[in-house]
């Protein structure tokens, strides 16, 4: 028996295409993060120089992988998404820095409120 048609159903499906390609973003930023946060950047500035980074990446996957639109002119409004993300992002994350809690675990917490946030708005702002 052959996985091709069960592959192909679950990828027709965008919230599991978003699940799979919101992964390795995830994966990808968080990995920045915390390379930055080992260099002993602050957390405000970790989050920063990851979504600048992580923008043009994630554009790309999530554009192309999820919405099935690679329209280049959607990157400012998609920037925009990631502007407001940085700023959920960092409140939350003053919250726990505000208790002591180790910024790397802090980062991994907001991994899956922050990629549901992501998703939401991308869909509604960006790739309508």
């Amino acid at each position: 028996m052959s996985l091709q048609p069960l592959v192909r159903k679950f990828w027709s499906n965008q919230a599991f295409r978003y699940l799979i390609v919101g992964g390795i973003n995830s994966l990808f930023l968080n990995g920045l993060y915390a390379l930055f946060l080992f260099l002993r950047l602050h957390y405000t500035v970790a989050v920063l120089l990851a979504l600048l980074i992580g923008v043009l990446f994630n554009f790309n996957t999530m554009g192309k992988l999820v919405f099935n639109n690679s329209k280049s002119g959607l990157i400012f409004r998609f920037a925009g998404i990631y502007a407001v993300l940085y700023i959920v992002n960092v409140l939350l994350l003053s919250v726990f820095d505000k208790f002591n809690l180790n910024m790397y675990f802090a980062g991994i917490i907001l991994i899956l409120p922050m990629a549901f946030t992501s998703f939401i708005l991308n869909r509604v702002f960006v790739f309508s």
